[in-house]
């Protein structure tokens, strides 16, 4: 992400949320059809992430929403709203990772099949650059 987008920062920042939100609840089901034999505690795990990442997701389309129809004027509390749901967005996905770590490293059925582990490999990386990106605007907010 660019950040050279101004006073669309938040517009921005809330759009890559939007995306990443999705494509991690996706990845709950990804892994889970990739490995049809995974231990059922972490397939209960992806589920309740599933439902978790679609609620984020939800409610960061609402904030687009939001934005959207105040003609883009974003106040100081809406500001601050944002930041604080970046935020939330950006500890959701440190979570996300740490599972799919446990999930590649502690996984008896994984361990056994070489794909499931680049899979997961690359589903911990795409949330690492939502990380990322996250962590910058919320350091470039700060004083």
């Amino acid at each position: 992400m660019q950040f050279y987008y101004g006073s669309q920062m938040p517009l921005r920042i809330l759009d890559e949320a939007e995306f990443w939100k999705q494509q991690e609840a996706e990845h709950t089901v990804v892994i889970r059809s990739l490995v049809p034999n995974l231990e059922a505690k972490y397939v209960e795990a992806l589920e309740e992430w599933e439902a978790a990442l679609s609620e984020t997701h939800q409610k960061v389309i609402r904030f687009i929403e939001t934005v959207t129809r105040t003609g883009y004027k974003i106040t100081q509390a809406l500001q601050q709203q944002v930041m604080h749901l970046v935020s939330f967005c950006l500890q959701q996905s440190l979570q996300f990772i740490k599972l799919c770590q446990q999930i590649k490293n502690e996984s008896k059925v994984v361990s056994a099949n070489p794909t499931a582990k680049v899979v997961l490999d690359h589903i911990i990386r795409e949330s690492e650059y939502f990380v990322g990106i996250a962590q910058a605007l919320l350091y470039q907010q700060q004083p």
